[in-house]
């Protein structure tokens, strides 16, 4: 993998991920913009005890452009966009509307290939392996900044999640504090250690449903896909690696080398769920990563006590029909799952690809 860093014209910085050593990546930003103006800022909920993101700038924002007009592609036939190469691989940038910026961390951009008609499943292996490298290189980067305390890597597919640009991108969250469903994953973890003198949650979890069986996927040398026991959403997959690490950075070679088949195969099966003949599946795709900052209201757990592992969901209830989070969900953060996780499990298994 190649690495070339440069800034567009507000300032921001742009990064180019290359599969080939020898590309050259010079271009220049030419594009007459103002230097980006935020006003992030972060707030407490002091019942909750969570925090929220209040980022009013983010109104104006890219909404919905027609393809020819995609400020994700690349610049190319006189039309400028956030990418000034002509082509590229894999590229990241600093979002020009971000919901953390500054003192209240930082948000990036990640363009996974520079076809707009292509989704995530329709990338090759190699340059699915490159994404996992950019991942990898932008957790490494952001946790050494001091308003970062959490890196999160996701990806929104599809309209009814949301997304507003339909290129094949994802994001980076570098949060200024640990999120609350990491939290609550730590404090879970710490509970389980002190009663059962010691043993790690995500690993007996792990090993739970393996032995049931019952909720696999898929199951690869290095990687293992499962319907959680108590799914939330009605098609939700669980990716863990075999071998328990803290974060993307302690991935062997192993794992990283089978990463790309396993994973491209689980989004090829999202997008068969509902038949042939559907659109293909909104879904948000999540990367859970140890926090970088301190863990000390999490008596009892380190960092190694964390499992990375991704989070695959569709909102997609059944053919045409959506999963809202209504009152019980919204009102009182009690999930009703209309699908049942082993029937879920089947329905993946049952369309794996031939």
């Amino acid at each position: 993998m190649k690495k070339t860093s440069t800034r567009l014209a507000d300032g921001r910085e742009l990064i180019y991920y290359d599969s080939r050593d020898d590309v050259v990546r010079d271009a220049v930003d030419r594009r007459p913009l103002d230097p980006t103006v935020t006003t992030s800022e972060i707030r407490r909920d002091p019942l909750l005890g969570d925090a929220i993101a209040v980022a009013s700038h983010r109104q104006g924002r890219t909404y919905h452009p027609p393809a020819d007009e995609c400020p994700l592609c690349p610049s190319e036939n006189g039309r400028l966009s956030e990418i000034p190469d002509s082509s590229y691989d894999v590229v990241v940038f600093e979002n020009r509307f971000p919901s953390l910026a500054g003192d209240a961390g930082r948000c990036e951009v990640v363009c996974f290939t520079s076809d707009h008609d292509k989704s995530f499943a329709d990338l090759s292996e190699e340059q699915a392996g490159l994404v996992l490298e950019a991942w990898t290189d932008r957790t490494a980067e952001l946790s050494h900044l001091d308003s970062v305390e959490q890196v999160f890597c996701f990806e929104n597919r599809g309209a009814e999640i949301g997304v507003t640009l339909g290129h094949p991108h994802g994001q980076i969250y570098g949060y200024p504090f640990t999120t609350p469903r990491t939290a609550l994953m730590l404090r879970s973890a710490a509970q389980h250690k002190e009663q059962t003198g010691g043993r790690n949650l995500f690993a007996d979890v792990v090993e739970k449903e393996i032995e049931d069986g019952s909720r696999i996927v898929l199951e690869g040398e290095h990687w293992v896909a499962f319907v959680p026991y108590a799914a939330h959403w009605p098609y939700e997959v669980h990716l863990y690696p075999r071998r328990q690490v803290p974060d993307l950075l302690a991935l062997d070679d192993d794992a990283r080398t089978e990463f790309p088949k396993v994973y491209l195969e689980l989004l090829r099966r999202f997008d068969r769920i509902f038949g042939e003949d559907q659109p293909v599946t909104p879904y948000i795709a999540a990367w859970h990563q140890a926090p970088f900052g301190p863990l000390d209201e999490f008596e009892g757990v380190t960092r190694d006590d964390f499992a990375l592992h991704l989070e695959l969901f569709t909102i997609r209830r059944t053919s045409g029909k959506l999963k809202f989070l209504a009152g019980s969900e919204s009102g009182m953060s009690v999930f009703i799952n209309d699908v049942p996780p082993e029937a879920a499990a089947e329905r993946l298994r049952e369309v794996a690809s031939k």
